[in-house]
């Protein structure tokens, strides 16, 4: 049988064993000797797995709230959509014989809706306004616009005021 090396050390004489710095072997006793990790977990385990749970469940909660709250936004913003599309249903003033173009900023992007010319000018003085609804850009009267932008804020696009000084020398009926 090979010795361990321990063993092997001490013959060779790199480690000398002191016999009064050994501890005594311990007695042999009727009652069984239970190794370390059969005994139980040790004090520090337990308070590393109470950490874990602790933060496991903290975690939980966070994750629950997140997806509550995220529920809760998307069921305002459905509800706002609906209130939006209830008042603009039917109070639309696109015509259907438009064909001047009335162009505003939306976006990043320059847009476009078309009007008559009677409406290009109500436009222009603030009497009307554009309204977004489902991607469409909508023409209505000045507080129906004032309505839609207390239900949901970015519906209004487009409302002139007359009395706003330009912020460029471009009058605002410039057909482009």
């Amino acid at each position: 049988m090979s010795e361990s090396l321990r063993d092997q050390l001490l013959k060779s004489g790199l480690v000398k064993k002191l016999r009064q710095d050994a501890k005594p072997a311990p007695q042999a006793t009727s009652v069984r000797q239970v190794p370390d990790t059969a005994r139980g977990p040790k004090t520090d385990d337990v308070d590393l797995a109470r950490a874990y749970a602790i933060r496991a469940k903290a975690e939980k909660d966070e994750r629950e709230r997140s997806r509550r709250e995220a529920e809760r936004l998307a069921r305002e913003k459905k509800e706002r959509k609906q209130k939006l599309a209830a008042l603009l249903t039917g109070r639309a003033l696109n015509a259907a014989d438009a064909d001047l173009p009335r162009h505003f900023p939306h976006g990043n992007k320059i847009r476009r809706i078309y009007c008559t010319s009677e409406q290009l000018g109500k436009l222009n003085n603030g009497d009307l306004a554009v309204v977004q609804l489902a991607g469409r850009y909508l023409l209505v009267t000045r507080e129906i616009a004032l309505q839609a932008q207390e239900i949901q804020s970015e519906a209004l696009v487009l409302l002139c005021d007359p009395h706003a000084t330009p912020e460029d020398d471009v009058p605002a009926d410039l057909v482009w």
